[in-house]
């Protein structure tokens, strides 16, 4: 039972309320100083590049609403391809990675050759640019199968040089967050008698992803850019559709059709990893001086 001594204590102070009153106060002025700046700037920006002399050629040579529609079709038959290795590529590198993280984590001198291994690969890959890699993917295991064995699409070769390219630099950030674990962890899970592998697996990793999710998903919006490299082996993807129909109409219009279906493709996860991010550093303020 309440009693109105109760009710009363529940209540806000006039100064509680006060304070929320102002914090609403300045919130709405600095989302309206905000949308003001943006806006001048905005405007700001639009005059300068209306006003250059050769705005008119470039309008028509890079934003061609006709040149745009004629060649939105083939960019985006190209596009979905590009969302195929992506997705391949992603689940690839997954693995490969948490591999080569384990592998790199292993204790002991019998694993000395299989740390080292994993070292050199991770060294290699990272420092490689990934260019290089799809020539020496694309044509190098072509070349090894030679003429008489079955032929590989440059869409499957493009996936392989992207898992180990990405798997090296994914592989560094899991050791990361398996490092940052504390040892007392790994001991406990030992003592409750399991094994290395499920102490990794049910402990060690679970922890581990949470430390080092918004950096796993910033190398994912990398990949998503990079895997338009994969033209350069021949694969008709976007950048590659772009350049056919750059050619056909010779306009580069296309190129910004293909630019802007990757930003759209991108944007999602970029505002997720940012939302992640402060979600995160909020979670660690909690109790903290601000």
């Amino acid at each position: 039972m309440t009693t109105p001594h109760d009710d009363t204590a529940r209540q806000p102070s006039s100064i509680e309320l006060g304070r929320r009153a102002f914090r609403r106060r300045q919130g709405v002025r600095s989302v309206l100083i905000s949308l003001a700046s943006t806006l001048a700037l905005a405007i700001l920006a639009w005059l300068t590049i209306v006003n250059t002399p050769g705005w008119a050629r470039v309008q028509q040579t890079f934003f061609n609403p006709e040149v745009a529609w004629d060649a939105l079709p083939r960019v985006w038959d190209g596009f979905l391809l590009n969302i195929r290795v992506l997705l391949f590529a992603a689940v690839g590198v997954l693995i490969v990675s948490v591999l080569i993280a384990g592998i790199r984590t292993l204790r002991g001198p019998v694993f000395f050759p299989l740390r080292s291994l994993a070292a050199g690969y991770t060294d290699l890959f990272r420092g490689m640019p990934l260019i290089i890699t799809l020539y020496l993917v694309g044509f190098g295991i072509p070349g090894l199968i030679g003429s008489g064995g079955p032929r590989i699409s440059s869409e499957v070769l493009g996936t392989i040089a992207l898992i180990l390219t990405y798997s090296a630099y994914v592989s560094e950030v899991f050791r990361a967050g398996i490092e940052a674990v504390h040892p007392s962890q790994r001991l406990a899970a030992r003592s409750l008698g399991l094994s290395h592998g499920k102490s990794m697996r049910l402990v060690i990793l679970p922890q581990a992803v949470r430390k080092v999710t918004p950096a796993l998903m910033n190398d994912f919006v990398a990949m998503q850019k990079d895997v338009g490299l994969i033209s350069v082996l021949g694969a008709v993807d976007a950048v590659r559709a772009a350049q056919i129909e750059t050619s056909h109409a010779f306009n580069f219009t296309p190129y910004v059709v293909a630019g802007l279906l990757f930003v759209l493709l991108a944007l999602p996860l970029i505002r997720l990893t940012d939302w992640y991010t402060a979600r995160l550093r909020a979670r660690e303020q909690i109790g903290g001086i601000v």
